[in-house]
């Protein structure tokens, strides 16, 4: 899929879903006083195994070809079904969203 310059739409779904898991779902202690709700980028990171830089600029749509293997691993760390994470990918643009590196999305 080719995104319009401009559109962050990866981004934006990135956001989204970050917002809609809390930090105990995610398996982290502890939450904290939070003024949004959800996980803050860099919890998502950490989970993820990205650089907090990395992931903050594939949400602000500054990075456009993340790895099959960071977009599982943000997956994952968003606790995505396998339809969102086919989402994720379609957005993202790799080839073969439904099976990577042997492993298929879950």
């Amino acid at each position: 899929m080719i995104v319009p310059t401009g559109s962050n739409e990866l981004g934006e779904f990135l956001r989204a879903h970050r917002a809609r898991v809390g930090p105990a779902e995610a398996g982290l202690k502890g939450g904290g006083d939070r003024r949004v709700a959800g996980l803050r980028r860099e919890e998502v990171a950490v989970l993820a195994g990205v650089s907090i830089d990395y992931y903050a600029r594939l949400e602000q749509g500054r990075e456009r070809s993340p790895s099959a293997q960071v977009l599982i691993a943000i997956g994952q760390a968003l606790r995505l079904g396998p339809d969102a994470c086919g989402h994720v990918f379609r957005l993202a643009g790799p080839d073969e969203p439904s099976r990577v590196g042997g492993r298929f999305l879950s």
